[in-house]
C-alpha cells in the first residue's frame, strides 16, 4: 500500500515545487518577523504546533486514513488558534505593515548638508538646556518619513522651523503639548504631543513613559528617539529598540548626524557660527 506522503514525494513535478517555494518564503517572512520582535519564544510554539500539526497527519496515513481523526481535528484547531492569537497580538504591526504597502511615502527632504547640522545643533542646545533644568522631553528624528500619518494625528501639526527655543517652549511643564513626542524631518518640526505606541519589552525600572515610548516607535520604525529624562536629566538615545543611556554633547551629536544622514566633508563654519549665537544666548 503507497501511502499519499510517500506519492507526493515520488512523483514532484513544478507544481510541486511551486509549493515548496511558497511553503519556505512564507516560514522565512514569519521567522523574520518573530525574529525582529525578538519574540523567539512565540515563533517557538507556532513552529512547534505546525510540526505537531504535520507528524500527526503522517502517523494518521501510515497506520490507516480513519485514524487518529480527532488527534488531528485538535491539530488542525491549535495551529488555527495559534495564527488567530497572533494576529490579534501583533495586530498593531500588521496594521505598520499594510499601510507601509497601501501608502505611498515618497517624502524627500531637500534640505543641504548646512541646513541639517545647523538642526543638529538646535537639537543639541535644547536637549542640553532641558537636561539642566530636568525638563522631560521626547524627539523623534524622522529622517525616512517612517511616521504614519496615524501618529502624527494623535498631535498637533506644526510645520514649523526647527530652533531650540521652540523644542524647549513645546516641552515646558506648563505647554498643553509636552507630554506627547515631537516630529522631526529635516530641518522642521512636522507635529508635537504625538502619542507613540509602548514597547512591550521589559525594560529597566529607572526608565518611564517616555523610554517606553521612544524604544517602541524605533521597533517599528526606521528613526532615532532623544529622550531627555525629567527625573535625572540623563539623555538617551534609541535606534532599533536598543537604547544608549548617559549620552554626551560629542555622541548626541554623532548620533544625530547619523540619522540625518550628514556628509562627514560639511565644512564647520556654520557649526561654529550656531555655537557661538546660542553662547551669546544664554548670556542675554
Amino acid at each position: 500500500m503507497q501511502y499519499n506522503f510517500i506519492e507526493f514525494f515520488k512523483n514532484i513535478d513544478l507544481y510541486a515545487l511551486i509549493d515548496f517555494v511558497v511553503l519556505f518564503a512564507v516560514l522565512a517572512i514569519v521567522i523574520c518577523f518573530f525574529v525582529y520582535k525578538r519574540n523567539i519564544k512565540v515563533l517557538i510554539l507556532l513552529l512547534l504546533g505546525c510540526a505537531l500539526d504535520i507528524l500527526i497527519n503522517i502517523l494518521a496515513e501510515l497506520i490507516g486514513h480513519s485514524a487518529l481523526e480527532i488527534a488531528r481535528y485538535i491539530t488542525h484547531f491549535i495551529v488555527l488558534f495559534d495564527i488567530v492569537a497572533a494576529c490579534v497580538v501583533y495586530q498593531n504591526d500588521l496594521k505598520n505593515i499594510f499601510q507601509k504597502v497601501s501608502t505611498s511615502r515618497n517624502i524627500e527632504l531637500h534640505n543641504s548638508n548646512d541646513e541639517l547640522r545647523a538642526s543638529t545643533l538646535e537639537i543639541l542646545t535644547a536637549c542640553q538646556d532641558m537636561a539642566k533644568q530636568d525638563v522631560g522631553a521626547i524627539i523623534i528624528i524622522d529622517s525616512s518619513g517612517d511616521i504614519h500619518e496615524n501618529i502624527l494625528d494623535t498631535g498637533t501639526r506644526l510645520d514649523a522651523v526647527l530652533s531650540a527655543p521652540l523644542l524647549e517652549s513645546i516641552f515646558n511643564t506648563k505647554a498643553p503639548l509636552h507630554d506627547g513626542a515631537v516630529i522631526v524631518r529635516g530641518n522642521r518640526i512636522i507635529a508635537a504631543g504625538c502619542f507613540l505606541t509602548l514597547t512591550q519589552r521589559n525594560v529597566n525600572k529607572e526608565m518611564g513613559t517616555r523610554h517606553r515610548a521612544a524604544i517602541g516607535v524605533t521597533e517599528e520604525t526606521d528613526v532615532l528617539s532623544i529622550v531627555v529624562s525629567e527625573e535625572t536629566g540623563i539623555i538617551s538615545v534609541v535606534k532599533h529598540g536598543e537604547i544608549k543611556r548617559y549620552m554626551t554633547m560629542d555622541k548626541l551629536n554623532d548620533e544625530i548626524e547619523m540619522a540625518y544622514g550628514i556628509s562627514p566633508n560639511v565644512t564647520p563654519i556654520i557649526a561654529r557660527e550656531h555655537k557661538k549665537k546660542h553662547k551669546n544666548r544664554r548670556f542675554q
